[in-house]
């Protein structure tokens, strides 16, 4: 991948090329449009990206990235924190909050059982949420999981350690979630009728 460049132009392309939704063309384009201001764009930039590094916290409650830990989401006193929505994703988090359809708190799983490249249940991000559960905090459980084979191996696994909490409702979404569909890629309606028509587990 040759700019015609020195070394830190190319060292730029290279980071850039690495993010999702970037290849080498793509990340050269905008290391050209960062390059042709740097004052004004580059480095604000940089300096934004290093102020959230240093600052960035994961929520030792419910894995959702965040300044403070817990997060102002599970800190909020105005949350419902007797329902608790299960996502894959910070970005399936994210795209619920930009929707507005969920006023509980959730818990991240970081990921979904997959035996293919090696994601066993340890793997996952759910001891909070037992936690939660054995406290009795908790009266429903959602889960958002994006319409995949292994969404919906997550989901059964879940369902299956879900079933000794009596009281506790376990509901998922429903219509408008695509097969093979990944939630933080639907449009904010779709979101919000697969939330509200949610059905029990």
């Amino acid at each position: 991948m040759d700019a015609g460049g020195g070394q830190e132009i190319e060292q730029l392309i290279r980071l850039l090329g690495r993010l999702p939704g970037f290849g080498p063309r793509s990340a050269r384009r905008v290391a050209l449009y960062l390059l042709k201001d740097p004052q004004t764009r580059l480095a604000p930039l940089a300096r934004a990206m290093e102020k959230a590094g240093a600052a960035i916290r994961t929520c030792s409650s419910c894995g959702n990235l965040d300044t403070v830990d817990p997060c102002h989401i599970c800190r909020d006193p105005l949350r419902d924190h007797g329902v608790v929505c299960v996502v894959e994703t910070v970005g399936d988090l994210w795209a619920l909050e930009r929707a507005g359809v969920h006023r509980g708190v959730y818990q991240v799983l970081g990921g979904t059982l997959s035996p293919l490249s090696g994601t066993g249940p340890e793997d996952l991000n759910i001891a909070p949420l037992f936690a939660r559960l054995a406290a009795g905090q908790v009266r429903e459980v959602i889960l958002a999981l994006g319409a995949t084979v292994e969404g919906a191996t997550t989901m059964h696994w879940l369902m299956d350690r879900l079933e000794p909490y009596d009281g506790v409702a376990v509901s998922r979404v429903a219509q408008g979630v695509p097969m093979g569909g990944a939630l933080d890629v639907l449009d904010d309606g779709t979101l919000a009728a697969a939330l509200g028509a949610r059905r029990p587990a």
